[in-house]
Order: C-alpha cells, then sequence, then structure tokens
C-alpha cells in the first residue's frame, strides 16, 4: 500500500498494490502500520459506514462538531469524485479543498483526518461507499457546508460527459451554511 499527501499534506491517498491473475486479485484494503507511518496517528475506527448512491447524488459536505470523525474512505463498486475541505480555523490551508476520484477499479482509499468537510459526488450509474470513522456519529453535533459555496468553489465533475453538475441532494444537505456562516470547532 502506497501513500502520498495530497495539496493539503494532512489529506493522505492510499493505493493499494493489486495482484492480479486468472482467478482474479487480492490487495490489502487497511493496514495499521502502513497508516500510521503515513499519518502520524494512532486513530483507533470504532464504526464502519456503507453507502449506496446513484448517479448524480451528492453526499456531503458534512462534519460534526465538538465530536469531530477522521474518515478512511473507499470505493468498493462504481466511482465517485470524493471531496475534503478544510475548515480547521487558524489552518494555512482553511477554507481550501482537494478532490481525487475513488472507484471499485483503482482501489484507492482517502484519509480525512478531523477538522475536515467530506463529501462525494457518484459519478457511475450507483456507487457503494466504505468509510471508517474515528468517532461515533453524533447527531445533534453533525453540520454541513453547502456543496457549491463560491468561497470554496469546489470543482465538481460533470456527471455525465459534457452534462454540468445538477447533484440530487437530501434536504439537510440543501440547507447547508457557507464557508463564512460554518459553525466550526
Amino acid at each position: 500500500m502506497l501513500a502520498s499527501a495530497l495539496a493539503i499534506p494532512d489529506v493522505i491517498m492510499f493505493t493499494p498494490k493489486v495482484f492480479q491473475d486468472e482467478r482474479g486479485f487480492f490487495f490489502e484494503s487497511f493496514n495499521a502500520k502502513v497508516f500510521s507511518e503515513a499519518t502520524g496517528s494512532q486513530a483507533s475506527f470504532v464504526q464502519d459506514n456503507f453507502s449506496r448512491s446513484a448517479r448524480g447524488v451528492l453526499r456531503g459536505m458534512h462534519y460534526q462538531i465538538s465530536r469531530p470523525q477522521g474518515k478512511f474512505v473507499r470505493v468498493t463498486s462504481g466511482e465517485v469524485f470524493d471531496v475534503a475541505v478544510d475548515i480547521r480555523r487558524g489552518s494555512s490551508t482553511f477554507g481550501k479543498w482537494v478532490g481525487e476520484h475513488l472507484s471499485e477499479a483503482n482501489g484507492k482509499a482517502l484519509w480525512i483526518p478531523e477538522g475536515f468537510a467530506h463529501g462525494f459526488l457518484v459519478l457511475s450509474e450507483t456507487a457503494d461507499v466504505q468509510y471508517k470513522v474515528t468517532d461515533y456519529w453524533h447527531p445533534e453535533h453533525e453540520r454541513c457546508l453547502r456543496f457549491d459555496d463560491p468561497d470554496v468553489a469546489i470543482e465538481w465533475p460533470a456527471i455525465r460527459p459534457m452534462t454540468p453538475v445538477s447533484p440530487i441532494l437530501s434536504e439537510k444537505d440543501r440547507q447547508g451554511a457557507t464557508l463564512g456562516e460554518l459553525e466550526i470547532l
């Protein structure tokens, strides 16, 4: 498993070594030692989450106040564009974002530490997303950043070639706050 920092260095991409032959393939999807060495974190994952979404669904940009979650995200079926926005007050990258294509085909995983808003846009017909988190879900602490906040200016890919982003959102995600309105740690 190869770890590489993204443009915001605290967000780490993990790319597996895939062993493939006529029977299929095998790869290590998580290794605590590699994770710890790459992130400098002894994160303890307390919950695994799974979602299935249709093309055009945008989930996010979610985070928790008081009980922040670090997330280790991977796609087991389909493809998504996965995004992390730094919302750590005082950070040199506050309000900046990074995004990566995660898919069943590339097997990549993304570490998004505490202090980031997280979301993804489904690009395939459906996508199954699995992620480990460092704290439990606490709905009373959950908050949402607008996916289309002009101050953050996330460059979402087209859902279909030559089709602008017109995502399918939950009511909660439609109510997201702008960066200037965010309630943060």
